[in-house]
């Protein structure tokens, strides 16, 4: 027998309300990442025109000043022992410490027996920095002047390179260790560690005077965007099987052949 009109509109309308109670569980997220990776991207361009054109300096002045001693410029406001914390967060964002994380985090990875997600990670994290090079070179923006550098700099200053590394590293490894998790609380815990950690090494950076807070702003949203262009590679990746998902099992030997002694 062959099917009526009304058995075909129902069976597309059964279709649809599928299709769109798919999008709603799944893909929602899939579109706020996007939206959200579109809007850093108009403000970095934004942001960058205005340096360029020089209309960030009263902005950049008060902001840097704010995190002085009015009396001594070279002195930063708080005691000396803020003025250590201010080095030691801002080298969360260094060279040094980002690749020794990487390591650390591709380690754990593999042991998880997701081998192939270790490898986008790597890839995304050489793919932030080499990112990070080019805008330098190719806006050469000037340190800051009005203060004493509290840290050793040898490259241009926009946008910040440890908050932009900072920012495209931790929430990259964010999420991609969300994408291989179920548990919700774990991965909002990951996510606020990654955040917290990116706004503390940017902060930093304009109390040692090392950055103008514009520089720090670009280096946020250029990093952010990165991150967000990583999460939606992995969830594809993860949707065609090029590597593994949550629900992936780790395969050391030890998980699969518990000890009898």
């Amino acid at each position: 027998m062959k099917p009526t009109n009304i058995t075909k509109t129902k069976s597309v309308f059964l279709n649809s309300k599928g299709l769109l109670r798919w999008i709603g569980s799944r893909e929602l997220s899939v579109l706020f990442v996007i939206f959200a990776l579109m809007a850093s991207l108009l403000i970095f361009v934004e942001l960058a025109d205005d340096v360029m054109e020089g209309d960030t300096g009263e902005f950049d002045r008060v902001i840097l000043l704010s995190m002085r001693n009015s009396q001594d410029l070279s002195d930063p406001i708080g005691p000396r022992w803020v003025e250590e914390i201010g080095r030691d967060l801002t080298a969360l964002g260094g060279n040094a410490v980002l690749t020794l994380l990487t390591l650390a985090v591709m380690g754990f990875l593999i042991l998880e027996g997701k081998h192939r997600m270790a490898i986008v990670l790597v890839v995304a994290t050489l793919g932030a920095l080499s990112l990070s090079t080019v805008l330098k070179h190719s806006i050469d923006r000037d340190r800051p002047n009005l203060v004493p550098h509290g840290s050793v700099v040898y490259t241009a200053s926009f946008p910040s390179g440890h908050s932009m590394l900072a920012a495209s590293t931790y929430l990259t490894m964010a999420a991609l260790l969300i994408r291989t998790h179920k548990n919700r609380r774990i991965k909002a815990y990951i996510l606020l560690v990654a955040v917290t950690t990116t706004i503390l090494v940017g902060v930093s950076r304009v109390y040692l005077g090392v950055h103008w807070p514009t520089d720090v702003i670009a280096g946020w949203t250029a990093g952010a965007a990165w991150a967000l262009l990583c999460w939606l590679l992995a969830r594809w990746l993860q949707l065609h099987g090029a590597v593994e998902d949550e629900n992936a099992t780790t395969t050391n030997s030890e998980t699969e052949k518990p000890d009898k002694s």
